[in-house]
């Protein structure tokens, strides 16, 4: 962005001005005269003890707009976090019996008091990390990757869903080969997927019985219970810092200890220790832009009730929670961002008014998002939409335990995204996921590249799950390749499957009637409440959802108005649909062979000029504006 004539504010470097909480003062009065301001800070690290707040007396105008970015060519880092030195070799006695056998000598520790760190926060997530030159380390654990079983349960209080049975109680066999160690542990924890697939917790383990070989959860239990085969694993134990990489915080003395990857001495060594970094509320017309945020406890930057506030070509890292979050406001754009190793997930975009249909209009686009969900590993997508009308489009998003995307609301539209290697820890999961509301309609889900998603231990999840009666949705000119169940409708109505190409995907659709089976207790419930919440017959909504008004009068369980055509399909399976919902749905025009004619390279299909497609009116997918639009973002 350029400007004319802009009051130019130098920060760090040669300036007197040494802190943005300094330079955020020194705006304000250029901004209160209509000027122009660009916030210039010069290269190095930034720790702010207390967020950057920025409010509405910090925001411009179109025409006279406020810039934070670093000085010409150089590189600025803003933090939360904590510097560490001073680590000795642990040789006291007690603390060397209590490690494995073959760390002894190598494991170092250090008092964070030294650092002036005394907020350790919890165990259980949302507190203090450690990092080594740049990357997350591991809490002390076992196994060290991966996850051991949940062998039988004691019982006492059974669970049965839909004959899936467990307990309700914590109290689990395990294997015995680690117990008789855990048992000496002060505060140990267990991290699982205690019944289903999709629903993790963290439990303080209460007790452990070495003998019987049984773990024993502290309450309150999970919410679904427990169940036999179901996957955990054990962390916050000093016992199991057996490895480089890993570490253990002694929360009582203060005491970390650490086995470093290379030389401790000559490493970056830091801990997360503030909640943020930047907050905005009420600010209009300013843009960060190249800068580097970490160390954070929680979001990096959060953004509330701003108008035309734009994030660009900013790198988020190795933080606790998202990267940036956006609630109310009009325009707010995060663009060209490079998001990784969050312990949530990657950006938050709410806005828009449900009632009125009116749209937000906020944008995520050309975004490198992965390796997020760190910490919290379900339901903490790259991109999270609510609201009216949020735009995502050219993000590259890859390697997570759970979803790429997840919406709720209306007119969203998610088009033009590269997806892959998500919903690594769970099967019933999708790479693009909402449900269970009639009235989140209109959001259109286009020219999406997803491929490469099958599942943890390639078990099956979904590419874009329509998960419980979600209704008028539009899955157009998608290429899914390797996705088991591509395109689910999970008994919803009124949606659109067409101009999509399916290769090798197991089955490549999907739709049920589930509303007027096992799932039809949500029907005079949650789904009628939320319908009940929604002024439907108002003259906008009737307008632009007409398909509610008479939807007890049309069969409200049933899915029907689902339209299935003009798709492509070469090997896996075509038809996954459920024989009672089938005579609802319009299946027409629809390819399917071994040889559809696809030229290319995988996963970037395309269709030669001789394909059967093109007699079916198919239109050809624009693969090359896939992804984000700067090759050096991608």
């Amino acid at each position: 962005m350029t400007m004319s004539n802009p009051v130019t504010i130098c920060v760090g470097g040669d300036s007197p001005v040494s802190t943005l909480h300094e330079a955020r003062d020194l705006a304000r009065s250029s901004i209160a005269t209509g000027s122009p301001v660009v916030v210039e800070i010069a290269s190095g690290d930034y720790r702010l003890d207390e967020p950057l707040d920025l409010d509405d007396s910090d925001g411009g105008t179109e025409s006279a707009p406020v810039i934070w970015r670093p000085r010409q060519g150089e590189e600025v880092r803003l933090h939360a976090g904590a510097l560490l030195d001073g680590f000795q070799r642990v040789d006291d006695e007690a603390t060397l019996q209590r490690l494995p056998e073959h760390a002894r000598g190598k494991v170092w520790q250090v008092d964070l008091a030294r650092a002036g760190v005394t907020n350790f926060g919890h165990p259980a997530a949302g507190g203090l990390e450690l990092f080594f030159d740049g990357t997350p380390l591991t809490l002390a654990r076992w196994p060290n990757e991966g996850f051991d079983r949940i062998t039988g349960l004691v019982g006492g209080d059974p669970v049965d869903v839909r004959g899936t049975r467990g307990d309700a109680q914590g109290n689990l066999y395990v294997r015995r080969t680690r117990l008789q160690r855990w048992a000496a542990e002060p505060d140990p924890w267990a991290h699982g997927y205690w019944f289903w697939d999709w629903a993790d917790e963290r439990h303080r383990i209460q007790r452990v019985d070495a003998e019987y070989g049984v773990l024993e959860l502290e309450p309150p239990a999970h919410r679904y219970g427990y169940r036999t085969g179901q996957w955990f694993y054990g962390y916050n134990l000093l016992c199991e810092l057996d490895e480089p990489g890993e570490w253990y915080l002694d929360r009582q003395t203060g005491v970390l200890y650490l086995w470093p990857p290379t030389d401790v001495d000559a490493a970056e060594v830091s801990v997360s220790v503030g909640q943020h970094v930047v907050r905005m509320k009420g600010v209009a017309n300013l843009t960060l832009q190249g800068l580097t945020f970490e160390f954070a406890r929680g979001d990096a930057v959060q953004v509330r009730d701003a108008r035309q506030v734009v994030i660009d070509n900013c790198t988020f890292r190795n933080l606790g929670g998202w990267a940036v979050t956006v609630s109310g406001g009009h325009g707010v754009r995060v663009k060209q961002c490079h998001i990784h190793g969050t312990g949530n997930g990657g950006i938050v975009l709410a806005g828009g008014d449900r009632t009125t249909l009116s749209s937000s209009d906020h944008v995520a686009e050309d975004n490198h998002i992965h390796h997020y969900g760190r910490v919290n590993r379900m339901y903490q997508p790259a991109l999270q939409i609510s609201g009216v009308g949020q735009q995502v489009r050219h993000n590259h998003i890859h390697h997570a335990p759970h979803m790429a995307i997840q919406f709720a609301g209306n007119d969203h539209l998610i088009e033009l995204n590269e997806i892959h290697h998500v919903c690594l820890e769970s099967n019933d999961a999708g790479a693009i996921y909402s449900g269970r509301d009639w009235t989140w309609r209109g959001t259109i889900i286009r020219h999406n590249l997803l491929w490469e998603i099958t599942g943890f231990e390639d078990r099956g999840c979904v590419g874009v799950y329509l998960d419980d009666m979600l209704c008028g949705t539009q899955i157009t000119g998608n290429l899914f390749y390797r996705v088991t169940r591509a395109a689910m409708i999970g008994g919803g109505r009124d949606c659109l499957v067409q101009d999509n190409l399916f290769v090798d995907c197991v089955p490549a659709t999907h739709v049920d009637a589930r509303a007027m089976n096992w799932a039809s207790y949500h029907v005079e419930t949650t789904m009628r409440d939320r319908l009940e919440r929604m002024p439907v017959a108002s003259p906008i909504w009737a307008q632009r959802y007409p398909e509610l008004l008479t939807i007890w009068e049309e069969e409200a369980a049933a899915p029907k108005g689902n339209i299935i055509r003009r798709n492509v399909c070469q090997g896996g399976v075509w038809d996954g649909l459920r024989e009672d919902a089938r005579s609802y749905v319009e299946l027409s025009a629809n390819l399917v062979a071994d040889d559809v004619g696809l030229e290319g390279t995988a996963p970037r299909f395309g269709l030669r000029a001789d394909s059967l497609a093109h007699s079916i009116g198919f239109q050809q997918i624009p693969l090359e504006h896939v992804g984000p639009r700067d090759p050096s973002t991608r």
